[in-house]
């Protein structure tokens, strides 16, 4: 009996790496993940990219790739999704688009080459072009694109250190993948919260999957899982709760709204409510685009709750850049009328030392900054709540804290 072998198509190739990826034990919590988007060949494509909805692999890169390496491929395409690289790190893109595509893919790569030591997906061929580096062994995405674009600026090439296949064959760790950024910058502000859900409720459902086929946890969906803490819900109980208190009563000055009806009662003497101190970080590290006024918006509508005295809207970077009052009666033109400014470096100690230069006396300071500092926490005369962005290693010295991701704010 003859038996004729046909060479599968790209199409075909790239369906069957998906589904092994689907059979493979350790990657049963990827298989939501795996569901969404489209998944399509293009010719126009060099190798291959995301916008973190939908894959394009191109075809001819796809042929030059082994099984083994299309699955790493695959998997590597999937996890920029799985991460929402291309939405929580567009800041970064927007500053430096070469340390951000590269810090995304240390990030990734790293973790796959880690969890692939048998073989099943192998990054050599021409995937040895990527970023690998045992230096950035636990660093988060933000960390390494703050060293990427520190060794870039200080070499002009953006050319790294880093030992063995660490920045790629070439030298430069260019990364073997291209990242649609713009084509995520187009998803609809409805699009995007759409595909945060589905993305949270694909990871719930492949750990639970994991789980009950017996494949063991994993500390990456663990932590992709941990319920975030409404930051809304913190600010409301930090604002509301520094600011009680103030309001007591005396009998020294009888109420003359009882008095003339037989009653003798203490009146009421309110205590005026200072300022409220909000100060968000503009280094051009911590808010995505929208996000400014959302927040805005939320702290307007808990301050009219407690009615202080003024709100002081501090924004800083290695300096304070704008420095803008507003009474209770002025809230409701806060949004319409504040003036962002910023984007250097971050040096937070300049905010309580402009606040003391400025006799500015607050009831409490609301920080948002996603922590990576140039210098110190400063040294503050009222309670500070923290919120902090992107960032789940920081820890302030002192205040309230809370830890918040982009897409959550």
């Amino acid at each position: 009996m003859t038996v004729f072998m046909t060479k599968l198509t790209a199409e075909q190739r790239l369906q069957k790496a998906v589904i092994a990826i689907m059979a493979n034990r350790k990657y049963v919590a990827l298989a939501g993940v795996l569901m969404i988007g489209r998944r399509t060949i293009d010719d126009t494509v060099p190798t291959a990219c995301t916008d973190g909805r939908d894959e394009r692999y191109g075809r001819a890169f796809v042929e030059s790739l082994n099984d083994s390496e299309l699955r790493f491929l695959v998997l590597h395409e999937v996890y920029h999704k799985l991460y929402r690289h291309l939405t929580t790190w567009r800041w970064m893109y927007d500053q430096h688009p070469q340390a951000a595509n590269q810090a995304c893919d240390y990030v990734i790569n790293i973790k796959l080459v880690d969890d692939n030591k048998d073989g099943f997906a192998r990054m050599t061929g021409p995937l040895t072009m990527g970023c690998l580096d045992e230096k950035y062994r636990g660093w988060d995405s933000a960390m390494v694109f703050a060293d990427r674009k520190k060794q870039d600026q200080g070499q002009g090439q953006g050319q790294g250190q880093g030992q063995g296949q660490g920045q790629g064959q070439g030298g430069e760790g260019q990364g073997f993948d291209d990242h649609d950024w713009d084509g995520a910058k187009e998803m609809s502000d409805d699009e995007a919260q759409a595909l945060a859900r589905e993305i949270d409720g694909a990871i719930r459902q492949g750990a639970m999957a994991a789980g009950k086929t017996g494949s063991g946890g994993d500390r990456m969906f663990d932590e992709l899982m941990q319920p975030q803490q409404d930051w809304r819900d913190v600010l409301r109980d930090f604002v509301t709760t520094t600011c009680a208190g103030r309001d007591y009563s005396t009998w020294q000055r009888p109420s003359r709204r009882y008095i003339g009806a037989g009653y003798y009662m203490p009146s009421g003497i309110s205590e005026q409510i200072g300022e409220i101190v909000i100060a968000p970080d503009m280094s051009g590290s911590t808010f995505a685009p929208g996000v400014l006024p959302r927040m805005m918006s939320e702290i307007k509508g808990i301050v009219e709750t407690v009615k202080p005295e003024a709100v002081r809207l501090l924004y800083w970077d290695t300096a304070i850049c704008g420095d803008e009052r507003y009474e209770t009666h002025e809230l409701d033109n806060l949004i319409q009328t504040t003036k962002p400014k910023g984007g250097g470096g971050t040096m937070l100690e300049c905010v309580p030392a402009h606040m003391t230069e400025n006799n500015i006396k607050a009831q409490c300071a609301v920080v948002f900054t996603d922590g990576y500092l140039g210098g110190t926490w400063g040294h503050w005369d009222c309670p500070v709540l923290w919120v902090i962005v992107d960032n789940k290693r920081c820890q302030p010295p002192f205040g309230t804290t809370v830890h918040v991701t982009t897409h959550n704010l």
